[in-house]
């Protein structure tokens, strides 16, 4: 692979710690969720990886409009990442992505966000390990 970008970023204290980038602009508290015995109150893993996937996304579809030259008025990409055990007493990630497309006929919205998924690098890092759910808005 022909490197374009690489992100540095560094987790000291797991869960319940800190996250920070190489270039300060990442510097935040992390906690785990309420709902798994955190004390909630700071982002988490889970919140930022859905961040990341759904501007990912939102730029692989914003390319694939671009290149079947459709132009909608507006695009929202929405990453639901939900974490749960799996059967080998580890834990695992699924991902729904809501995607809305304003101002284009529905069928080419459709096509569009099924091409994106295959355009987006957090959807090919995913595929195969990660139950990844595509739903048009």
């Amino acid at each position: 692979m022909e490197t374009l970008y690489t992100a540095t970023v560094t987790a000291v204290g797991g869960r319940e710690g800190n996250v920070k980038s190489d270039d300060g602009i990442i510097d935040m508290k992390i906690e785990k969720p309420k709902s798994m015995g955190g004390r909630g109150g700071a982002t988490n893993p889970e919140q930022l990886f859905a961040a990341g996937y759904s501007a990912c996304f939102g730029s692989a579809l914003e390319m694939v409009l671009r290149q079947e030259r459709l132009r909608p008025e507006r695009t929202a990409v929405t990453a639901e990442v939900s974490i749960g055990p799996n059967d080998k007493g580890g834990f695992m990630l699924a991902v729904k992505l809501v995607v809305e497309v304003v101002g284009i006929d529905r069928k080419l919205a459709q096509e569009a966000m099924e091409k994106a998924h295959y355009v987006c690098p957090y959807s090919n890092a995913t595929r195969g390990n990660v139950e990844v759910q595509l739903e048009l808005k």
